[in-house]
């Protein structure tokens, strides 16, 4: 009897984190995970990054330069991808207004343990059939 294994791709990251090491540190993180990450510095980068390329969750820094937050983003964000799934990250807050952020979005407090935000991503990606549109 022949027998067929499923062919299951890597879940695609695009992570946008400013801070050199720690978008280095959380990506290469990932990638041993079994996530395949893109990084972007900024929400330009991601924004480019979003518009050409197949994502399947945004993992985002709130605190961003170049004039565009992380919360901006993922609003833009969905405009172009309305269920996209988004984690967003900030050392500067301990949570997210329901308002500020999209529908069905996480928020993770850093400093963070980069298996957890692992695990939030995978969720994040396996739930978006179950979230309520933005």
């Amino acid at each position: 009897m022949d027998t067929v294994a499923a062919v299951v791709r890597p879940i695609r990251v695009l992570l946008v984190e400013d801070e050199f090491f720690i978008s280095d540190w959380v990506a290469e993180s990932l990638r041993e995970q079994g996530f395949a990450v893109h990084t972007a510095a900024t929400a330009a980068d991601a924004l480019r990054h979003l518009q050409s390329h197949p994502v399947d969750v945004l993992f985002t820094d709130i605190n961003l330069p170049g004039g565009v937050d992380g919360i901006t983003l993922a609003w833009r964000a969905r405009e172009l991808l309305p269920d996209l799934p988004i984690v967003y990250a900030s050392a500067r807050m301990n949570s997210l207004d329901s308002t500020q952020r999209v529908a069905g979005s996480t928020f993770v407090a850093k400093p963070y343990v980069p298996a957890r935000v692992g695990r939030l991503l995978a969720e994040a990606v396996q739930g978006k059939s179950e979230r309520v549109p933005a």
